[in-house]
């Protein structure tokens, strides 16, 4: 047992000085290739080897034929280990390099390419890491490509609807001041509708600009969707009635949500003005709501005629309108400013923003909003999270 711990002692001395030597030098060499540091660490591990045995063997006063074969045998052992790791850097590397390439490609048009070198498990995990955040890039880039064209799409729709109503309000300004108006009633009236108009468009574009800041603050209450709708319906009413639109509440279940009321009165009460505005004299606007699993989903249709089905994706975007009129109606003319489909003027400020509104909303309560088709129009439909308990 003695003889034992004394050649282990001899052979952790060796092995010892050879780790010490190698610590230092894998500390210099760490900043330089892994294919480097892995001979490097052979290098130690083979010294470690035989100086430790080397120790051993003139411990134990070996002959000189004997300690002959223990270096023979160790410098064959050593030779191969460090060609084997030699091959294996090498190996690495070549994959390294090819990653890099590869890397290159990450958030480009065509994607990200992986290379067609063979990699190690952690390269080849780090290979599928760069392809899944090249696509959420791309994924990402094409969204703000899209929001870029809209808020351009914004800006220019706005501008227009801005000149037109200024414009008016001018010469009717223009005209009362010169005095050669025989009814100054009636521009008044006409002055403050457009000042209204106008009014409603900046509070959309506030309102519009806090949802997408991320700033908009919801003080959520229990209530029931039936509440919801009847007070929809009742602000409603003077416009349907002018439009000579019935409106229905068809099957609303009384299932409890907690939901700003406030907002989600605004979004029942933006879609049901798209869909008045939309549907034809004597047509019929219905409103339903029904539970679906953890959901309650409230519907709004119209007699519209219905959206063309390359537009269905579009309607919830800011400014977006479908028709080719970007002046928007005066407030008692009975044609929507979109003849075809629900989208109509985007809200009350005639800005294209009201729907755009309807899903920030939506989604700041953890809901979702669509729209789909129907037979003789289309239906807006929200979906806002049930009530627990």
């Amino acid at each position: 047992m003695k003889d034992l711990l004394l050649i282990a002692l001899f052979a952790a001395l060796g092995a010892g000085f050879a780790g010490l030597v190698g610590w230092v030098a894998v500390r210099l060499l760490r900043h330089r290739s892994v294919a480097l540091s892995l001979f490097c660490v052979a290098v130690v591990t083979v010294l470690a080897v035989t100086s430790g045995t080397f120790a051993v063997a003139q411990a134990m006063f070996l002959s000189h034929h004997d300690l002959g074969v223990v270096i023979t045998v160790l410098g064959m052992a050593s030779v191969v280990s460090l060609v084997i790791a030699a091959l294996l850097g090498r190996q690495v590397v070549a994959g390294s390099r090819a990653l890099a390439v590869a890397a290159r490609t990450v958030g480009s048009d065509t994607g990200f390419t992986a290379p067609d070198h063979p990699l190690g498990r952690e390269l080849a995990q780090l290979s599928r890491e760069l392809a899944a955040t090249s696509a959420g890039l791309a994924e990402s880039r094409a969204r703000a490509q899209m929001l870029d064209a809209s808020r351009r799409e914004l800006i220019a729709w706005i501008s227009h609807d801005l000149r037109t109503p200024l414009a008016g309000l001018r010469a009717m300004a223009e005209a009362l001041e010169d005095g050669v108006t025989d009814s100054p009633d009636r521009y008044l009236r006409r002055i403050r509708t457009e000042v209204e108009r106008l009014t409603a468009m900046v509070d959309d574009l506030f309102e519009l600009s806090r949802i997408q800041a991320g700033a908009l603050s919801l003080s959520l209450s229990r209530v029931s969707v039936h509440d919801l709708v009847d007070d929809a319906l009742a602000g409603a009413h003077p416009l349907a009635r002018q439009r000579g639109v019935r409106l229905e509440g068809r099957q609303v279940a009384a299932e409890p949500v907690e939901v700003d009321t406030h907002e989600i009165t605004r979004v029942l009460g933006n879609l049901l003005v798209n869909a008045i505005r939309s549907t034809p004299e004597d047509g019929v606007v219905a409103v339903s709501a029904r539970r679906e699993a953890d959901e309650v989903v409230l519907s709004v249709t119209d007699g519209c005629g219905g959206i063309p089905e390359q537009d269905l994706s579009r309607v919830f975007e800011t400014g977006w309108r479908g028709s080719t009129a970007r002046t928007p109606l005066p407030a008692d003319t009975a044609t929507a400013p979109y003849s075809g489909g629900g989208a109509g003027d985007g809200g009350d400020s005639g800005a294209g923003l009201g729907l755009a509104i309807v899903r920030g909303i939506v989604e700041a309560h953890a809901g979702r909003a669509g729209v789909h088709n129907v037979a003789g129009g289309c239906c807006f439909e929200i979906a806002l999270p049930a009530a627990r308990g």
